[in-house]
């Protein structure tokens, strides 16, 4: 597996106006599972106040929100994308992302670059983070 740097990346300041901004977040890869940092993550943005939605292949509820199959499937409004799933996927979450006209984050988690996809959605008008954590960040903003 090719690793590769990011080179298209908001700032920290960037990033502190993004966590400030936000409220909705599509969690792109929320497992079910408790043990697993995307469940861990989402909890704590929903316990932080943002309104989290799951999407993720199976599983009708997680975290008590209803699971969408998909980023296309959700009915409303979406400020942020919050993935965690392989860097070869994101290509296509852009994509999706491009075609919503809502999403205004583009957010690959810590250890998730893809720097094509990245370019996509930041030509595209989003605010593009990659390999940070949205919890990290976020205690960080708090501290």
């Amino acid at each position: 597996m090719e690793c590769e740097f990011p080179t298209v990346n908001a700032t920290n300041n960037e990033i502190q106006s993004i966590l400030a901004d936000v409220k909705t977040i599509a969690v792109l890869g929320l497992s079910p599972d408790s043990t697993k940092d995307s469940y861990r993550v989402a909890q704590y943005l929903q316990t932080a106040g943002y309104t989290i939605i799951p999407v993720y292949p199976k599983e009708d509820t997680i975290l008590g929100e209803k699971v969408y199959r998909s980023l296309e499937e959700i009915p409303h409004r979406v400020d942020m994308v919050n993935i965690f799933r392989k860097p070869d996927a994101l290509d296509l979450i852009a994509d999706a992302c491009i075609k919503r006209g809502d999403v205004k984050v583009f957010w690959a988690q810590i250890g998730i670059v893809n720097n094509a996809a990245a370019e996509k959605a930041r030509t595209a008008g989003m605010q593009v983070v990659q390999n940070h954590c949205s919890m990290v960040e976020h205690s960080l903003l708090n501290r």
